[in-house]
């Protein structure tokens, strides 16, 4: 049973506001940590403290009120200039909030938190009396959970252990030889100094940060089972009042268009089809299109989220993982006011935080070297969101020693990944994306960090199911730069109809640059592939026919100039039949290899949407692809396929 019962409102909303209060003391925590004396930020952090406090209080939440309380006495002498912040005082503030980030796992399960490492409590109260040392901070030695030992029965008279028999026929323990139930442990900080930090690995220092909790992990102690309450938070969103009053006026405009719509049927009904009648009819059509067109526009902005809130985690873990590796790094965010579709929000997660791995573990140099390059001892990682037309463009970048597509055309060549041939055909874009392939590192041991060579492929395929794409732009000796693109919403996807014959398929605007006439005189054949010049670039000729694997019924007469962050081609179809915006609708019981999913046209009929990159990598090396100049032009007049 619920320890909050008849609370459960009060609990949800508690840890929903405390959850965002804590996301941002964490990063006002990293900010404190650059500029000491800034006397707004501990302010700042003061209040927010006070506020999960204050609602802890209300919870009777007494082991989570105790923490907050005492670290916000922390911050109050510090506030009131009576001590100073050290290394050593953030470190001890750093495992506060991580305690308090564990306790909202507790409350999130509807149980009281256990109370907090006592250790950590007696170094709060160390700081607050200005005598915390480096000795104070080292790790408490762990004691092991009390095992539980079953008692020894007694022995009967007839020297039979009849315990033992009991055992050994239902195998369980008799009632009276049970274990005592032994209570669970205290959650230990995940960290508190610069050696726990070294101790610590990135997946400690990340699960710290982002709210997940040891017990996440196979026989820990305290609550388990998140998963649940995980999801219906996650399925909550925070809407603008004015968004949903703009739907509910729409929606008023739309029943009264319905009205008069329905009057203009009785009219026609009637028999009146006299010329204003109709007018009256093509205008309310009209008006009726146009605002469901403004209704579909508000309903998905109900579903922007400002990017900012995923980004807000990340600073505490490019902090830790950065002390961790014994680097300087800051990273700066950017653009955290841009919105995004909230069910691409979650998903984004764990790709910008292998990337933040990546460029701190991988792009930025050792402080030593970054000083005899003649950079700065601090190194920055920039963490960038904005908006171009229909699309997101999310940047990672850092100023560190950047990519050498040299070196890993060589270690790709090394691992066995390509041979030296197609080593010696790639030119520097596909050189970066090597780092992308499974199996690809290179970090010469394997550690907690990186080696695995899991990370960058993990990234791609999540970005790809985003229907977005990454990009890799790399300056040998000043930084490496991840653009990932994304589509602002899943839910509709603007789509360009082609024709193979008569059937019609739906291909993502996105990769769509131009459309170009097909004209045999203009088709050349290179290394045994059709190709056509595009202002100046050589581009291979990709029959939809082939890719789908259909017996051409007719030489294509339009090609589709796509660009994906891979390659550039021409998509030869047979015509097309204009754009659309497409409500997708997902194939989840048989999904064909190459298809997004399906939508419906104006006309009921159902279109496939196509997967380009599917359909390209299943042919295997896309370079590879393509068909003939003959095999393009076959079904063409011999006089025309000789030009």
């Amino acid at each position: 049973m619920s320890d909050f019962a008849g609370m459960d409102d009060l609990l949800q909303d508690f840890l929903v506001e405390a959850g965002d209060l804590l996301s941002g003391v964490d990063n006002k925590l990293v900010d404190l940590e650059r500029a000491p004396n800034d006397k707004g930020l501990l302010n700042d952090i003061f209040r927010g403290f006070h506020t999960i406090k204050g609602g802890a209080g209300f919870l009777n939440a007494t082991e989570l009120v105790t923490l907050c309380h005492l670290t916000e006495n922390l911050f109050d002498k510090l506030r009131n200039g009576e001590l100073d912040i050290t290394p050593e005082v953030m470190d001890v503030i750093l495992s506060s909030t991580g305690a308090v980030r564990d306790m909202f796992g507790y409350l999130e399960q509807g149980v009281q938190p256990v109370a907090a490492d006592p250790h950590l409590i007696d170094n709060l109260r160390l700081a607050i009396a200005g005598s915390l040392s480096a000795a104070a901070r080292s790790v408490p030695e762990v004691v092991p959970a009390p095992v539980a030992v079953q008692a020894k029965a007694p022995e009967a008279k007839d020297g039979l252990d009849w315990n033992a028999l009991f055992t050994t026929v239902t195998g369980a323990l008799p009632a009276a030889a049970a274990a005592p139930e032994v209570p669970a442990a205290p959650p230990v900080p995940m960290h508190q100094s610069d050696d726990e930090l070294a101790r610590k690995s990135p997946e400690q220092i990340i699960k710290a940060a982002v709210g997940r909790r040891a017990t996440d992990k196979p026989g820990a102690s305290g609550p388990v089972g998140r998963r649940d309450s995980e999801k219906q938070r996650d399925n909550s969103i925070r809407v603008d009042t004015a968004r949903l009053d703009q739907v509910l006026n729409l929606s008023g405009e739309i029943g009264l268009t319905k009205n008069r719509l329905n009057a203009l049927r009785s009219d026609i009904l009637n028999g009146r089809s006299d010329t204003e009648t109709l007018h009256a009819l093509d205008l309310a059509v009209s008006q009726l299109d146009l605002l469901v067109s403004d209704l579909q526009n508000a309903v998905m902005k109900t579903r922007m989220q400002p990017i900012g809130r995923l980004f807000q985690k990340y600073p505490r873990i490019a902090r830790d993982l950065a002390r961790n590796l014994g680097k300087d790094v800051e990273l700066v965010l950017s653009g955290e006011e841009t919105e995004i579709d909230k069910t691409m929000i979650e998903d984004l997660s764990d790709p910008i935080i292998h990337l933040i791995r990546n460029a701190v573990d991988h792009g930025v140099e050792e402080t030593q070297e970054r000083l005899a390059n003649g950079k700065p001892e601090k190194s920055i990682v920039r963490l960038e969101a904005r908006q171009e037309g229909d699309h997101i463009v999310i940047l990672v970048a850092d100023d560190g020693r950047g990519m050498n597509a040299e070196r890993l055309r060589a270690k790709a060549v090394e691992k066995g990944l390509i041979t030296d041939e197609e080593a010696n055909t790639m030119d520097e874009r596909q050189s970066y994306n090597l780092v992308f392939l499974p199996g690809f590192s290179m970090a010469s041991q394997i550690s907690d960090v990186s080696g695995r060579g899991v990370g960058m492929d993990v990234v791609r395929t999540n970005i790809q199911k985003l229907n977005g794409s990454i990009e890799i732009r790399s300056n040998l000796g000043k930084g490496t730069t991840f653009v990932i693109s994304l589509p602002l919403t899943l839910a509709i996807l603007p789509v360009l109809l082609v024709r193979l014959g008569e059937q019609p398929f739906a291909v993502p605007l996105s990769m769509v640059r131009e459309i170009l006439p097909i004209e045999p005189a203009e088709v050349q054949e290179v290394g045994g592939r059709a190709t056509m010049v595009v202002r100046g670039e050589v581009l291979p000729i990709m029959p939809l026919s082939s890719l789908l694997g259909w017996d051409p019924v007719q030489t294509p007469e339009y090609g589709v100039l796509m660009q994906s962050a891979e390659q550039s081609f021409i998509l030869a179809i047979d015509s097309f039949a204009g754009r659309e915006d497409a409500v997708i609708k997902s194939l989840d019981d048989f999904r064909p290899k190459g298809v997004a999913g399906v939508t419906t046209l104006s006309n009921g009929q159902i279109v496939l949407i196509l997967d380009m990159k599917e359909l390209l990598g299943a042919l295997g090396d896309s370079r590879g692809g393509g068909v003939s100049r003959r095999a393009l032009l076959a079904r063409m007049d011999p006089p025309a396929l000789a030009a």
